[in-house]
């Protein structure tokens, strides 16, 4: 093996590297877009290609964008996003809750400590 045929090798093997991430962006790109893919898969697919968060404000413009690059109606956007808030409310309420019965029950430990 000579040093044209390592750097060669390199080279191509950079090269394939290349290709294989240009490969899986593409593939993301169309899953964002998929007929196929439900409006939830969809906009997790826009958040992972551009490393962003569906934001939670129901006038920010960024929707627009995402209602596009996704091929789904503004409204199926709002419906994702107040889906979303609703899941945090209610794991919000819940972890909110767990942590009140836990409490309460220490409390309930320490009075029956006390002489």
């Amino acid at each position: 093996m000579t040093v044209g045929d390592i750097i060669r090798t390199h080279a191509e093997r950079l090269a394939e590297a290349t290709e294989e991430r240009l490969r899986q962006r593409q593939r993301e790109l169309a899953e964002q877009s998929s007929s196929a893919n439900p409006p939830d898969v969809r906009i997790r697919a826009w958040e992972k290609v551009h490393a962003l968060r569906m934001p939670d404000d129901a006038a920010h413009p960024v929707l627009d964008v995402i209602a596009h690059c996704t091929g789904l109606a503004l409204e199926q956007i709002h419906a994702e996003r107040r889906a979303r808030l609703a899941l945090r409310i209610k794991r919000s309420a819940d972890q909110h809750s767990n942590g009140l019965a836990g409490s309460t029950a220490s409390d309930a430990e320490a009075d029956a400590q006390i002489p």
